[in-house]
């Protein structure tokens, strides 16, 4: 069994004090012995303004932020999936990108995802959270499943997790575990977060890792927190509700393989 450890932070606008603090809790992740490591969304960086994110994204290949996950990943011989960081985009505007990177253990890039879902919403009972994600960010397309020493691994992104139909495709194409990196509202967070992670381990047989921002920013947003590994029977394994910090699972595949031989769900799918 695979050991996979999932990060929480508490990002500001200083990408350098950023990596700092994830850099402590990578080697702590490594120390409990994690061979796969997730980064919460927004890792290196939660600007004071949405459109702050334009001034730090990178090319696609080159910049701190992806030298930073190559050379932990390197250094302590560890897969990487680096929550989201702002890339570059190649739309014909300036958005950027809002994507999930995926490291080996030498330090090499093997995945990339663009979050698909952008956070367009009018938070319900909050008159002053308004958020207009698409305004900076500009949309992935595809869907990505990468082999890591953990299982078929499925990403997703914060927002993803409210449509189903994305994570039947990480199931179809092999997933036994998704990670949810996430920057979730408090009211949010507090009314869904955790049923729909569960949700989304129980219709898919698969284990789910969410890790997430949490606390006050310093641009006054608030996070809601609570990391979870949730087992395929919807079972949390272990959560961090509050506080920067790691929480780790040993990931037993063996025993979800079985389950879904003796238990098709997948495999009784009509539509």
């Amino acid at each position: 069994m695979s050991v996979f450890a999932a990060i929480q932070m508490t990002s500001g606008a200083d990408v350098t004090e950023n990596l700092r603090v994830a850099g402590c809790l990578i080697e702590e992740a490594k120390a409990a012995g994690a061979q796969v490591v997730l980064l919460p969304e927004n890792f290196n960086f939660l600007g004071m303004k949405d459109v702050d994110k334009r001034a730090v994204a990178e090319q696609f290949g080159s910049g701190r932020t992806q030298d930073f996950l190559s050379e932990y990943a390197k250094r302590h011989g560890l897969w990487i999936i680096g929550g989201t960081a702002p890339l570059v985009s190649e739309s014909q505007d300036d958005r950027v990108t809002n994507t999930s990177l995926v490291y080996d253990a030498d330090g090499r890039c093997v995945a990339r995802y663009d979050k698909m879902h952008l956070f367009d919403v009018n938070v319900p009972g909050k008159a002053h959270e308004i958020y207009r994600e698409s305004t900076h960010v500009a949309p992935g397309h595809q869907v990505v499943v990468v082999d890591t020493p953990a299982g078929r691994v499925g990403l997703s992104v914060c927002y993803d997790v409210r449509f189903p139909e994305l994570y039947r495709q990480l199931s179809a194409q092999g997933a036994e575990i998704v990670v949810v990196p996430a920057a979730f509202t408090v009211p949010t967070g507090q009314a869904h977060w955790e049923v729909l992670l569960r949700a989304r381990a129980i219709e898919n047989l698969c284990y789910v890792v969410a890790a997430a921002q949490t606390g006050t920013h310093p641009n006054r947003r608030e996070t809601y927190g609570d990391s979870l590994i949730v087992d395929w029977w919807g079972r949390v394994v272990t959560r961090k509700p509050q506080g920067s910090g790691i929480i780790s699972a040993q990931l037993d595949l063996a025993a979800l393989r079985q389950t879904r031989t003796e238990f098709p769900a997948l495999s009784n799918r009509v539509l």
